[in-house]
């Protein structure tokens, strides 16, 4: 853009730079791309174009402007180059940003929907004279200040002190301190404008995802989408001390954030991370020995198996008890059937004529849903299914909710067992990037982990190689393909969908779970 060769300081550290002459041997090439450069600027815009074909040059300003309007509309891409080793290209990636990339008026209004009815559309122009409106799109630590929040203003302008209407939770909170965030430094700010990214300090209800506006205009933004967590470990404090400690880090990591998730085995009492995978449990293990000073033992992760079925069955369930004073009375009958989305669950009340009374439904819905939660085959959460509630009876004096609770939990466990039950586990899609004269090993290595090739395509000396592989078979991955390709492979894996396990691999996972209760 400038014909002039930018060469970084080594001492500095990327920080400092000169801008000299192109050295001769590079000018005529430097020559011959910087045409190339005019001639895809020019062609966005007719005055441009013809200014070029008449002066065969453009100024660096109409360069530049020819160039934004056409990455703008998506007709050009520009790459730059940079070296992380050493911080090289830092400064030109933040100047291109600038330059080429559309500021918050070049595009279109942020659309959102009314608090109080989901399929109304609401627009927010953005502009400083519009209802402020703006989205959480990460929570940070920081030992100093405590719970940083930060925002991506979308609409209106936000000062220090003001309250703010968060939407998700029906809440009003007050903004202590904004904060416009160098990296690790801080600088303090008084006010924040449409367009603007800063941090908010005292917002202490807030998540990621969150909307926060002004509590008389209010509008919900596009939150982001979470996927539920694909693999488990196990993570028990060394010590009394730790067990105080964990807590308060796991409790701090999870609202960072939102795809952990943290719970306690009914069974051994241990505590379990769930997470995206492998690296990503990794990296929070790490952290809480870094930052918060945990000692802990960490087990071998567990994959997240869900049990689904595929047939449909009916059931009852009867919880009759007499004792001396009054009883308990739940009689329910259920039907259950597959559903096309395995992560999915659906409760109907088919009840006609008050065989059970309206207030007892709920309870039999509580039932059901927990019985769900330890399925039927290896205690996973069960999935993919309608249960329908068409018939019962109940007694005038000794029913009750709990009854109903139990007896609904008793026939939907019984329905799902002659339902033909299976198990389900999470299939990612996983893609390697290998030098092309180790493309068989990797293929075959991913084929006996029982990988499915779905497509491989080549990029330079390289071949890309995509695949749906069972979560189970991926731990160690990283290592073997490292093995495998001496060094110089890699893969990014992510989560695909469930599928369901085949019969010798399920009954070998069902038997260990089994073996483990008994034991």
């Amino acid at each position: 853009v400038r014909m002039k060769a930018r060469i970084w300081r080594d001492e500095t550290l990327g920080a400092q730079y000169d801008d000299v002459e192109i050295p001769a041997e590079l000018l005529k090439q430097a020559h011959e791309y910087r045409e190339k450069l005019l001639e895809a600027a020019a062609e966005s815009d007719e005055a441009l174009f013809e200014k070029y074909v008449h002066d065969h040059d453009l100024s660096e300003e109409e360069l530049i402007a020819g160039l934004r309007r056409a990455t703008i509309s998506q007709k050009l891409f520009p790459v730059l180059c940079g070296a992380a080793f050493k911080n090289k290209g830092v400064q030109n990636l933040l100047d291109a940003v600038v330059d080429f990339l559309p500021s918050p008026v070049d595009i279109p209004p942020v659309e959102g929907t009314a608090v109080d009815d989901p399929n109304q559309i609401l627009q927010r122009r953005s502009s400083d004279d519009e209802p402020f409106a703006a989205l959480v799109f990460k929570i940070m630590t920081d030992p100093f200040v405590g719970q940083l929040a930060f925002l991506r203003v979308y609409s209106g302008v936000l000062r220090s002190g003001d309250s703010v209407y968060n939407v998700a939770k029906g809440r009003r909170e007050r903004v202590g301190r904004l904060v416009r965030m160098h990296a690790n430094k801080r600088e303090e700010i008084s006010e924040i404008y449409a367009g603007d990214i800063a941090a908010a300090v005292g917002l202490r209800n807030v998540s990621t995802g969150d909307t926060i506006c002004d509590e008389k205009a209010p509008i919900i933004l596009e939150s982001i989408e979470f996927p539920a967590p694909v693999i488990a470990l196990a993570i028990e404090p060394k010590t009394k001390a730790d067990q105080e400690k964990l807590g308060a880090a796991i409790a701090k990591l999870i609202q960072e954030d939102p795809t952990l998730r943290f719970s306690t085995d009914p069974e051994t009492g241990q505590t379990i991370l769930s997470g995206m995978g492998e690296l990503h449990l990794e990296i929070i293990v790490d952290r809480m020995r870094r930052e918060f000073g945990v000692g802990a033992n960490v087990g071998k992760p567990q994959v997240a198996y869900r049990e689904t079925i595929r047939g449909t069955a009916e059931a009852e369930g009867r919880f009759i008890r007499q004792t001396g004073g009054r009883g308990q009375y739940g009689h329910v009958k259920v039907r259950v059937e597959p559903l096309a989305d395995p992560s999915a669950f659906e409760f109907e009340n088919a009840i006609v004529g008050g065989v059970i009374p309206k207030e007892f439904i709920p309870a039999v819905q509580k039932g059901v849903e927990e019985a769900l939660e330890g399925g039927v085959l290896a205690g996973y959460p069960m999935a993919g299914l309608r249960v329908i509630l068409f018939d019962g009876s109940y007694h005038e004096v000794d029913s009750s909710e709990m009854a109903f609770k139990i007896a609904g939990s008793m026939a939907v466990r019984q329905a799902a067992e002659a339902a033909k039950p299976v198990l389900l586990e999470p299939v990612m899609s996983v893609e390697v990037v290998a030098p092309e004269e180790h493309m068989g090993d990797v293929i075959g290595d991913l084929s006996s982990r029982r990988g499915r090739i779905e497509g491989t395509q080549l990029r330079g000396t390289s071949q890309i190689i995509k695949a749906m592989v069972p979560l189970a078979q991926m731990f160690g991955y990283a290592t073997d393909l490292r093995s495998l390709t001496q060094g110089r492979g890699s893969f990014t894996m992510h989560f695909g969908r469930y599928e369901e396990v085949p019969g010798p691999i399920a009954e070998e996972i069902i038997s260990k779970v089994q073996g483990k209760v008994i034991r």
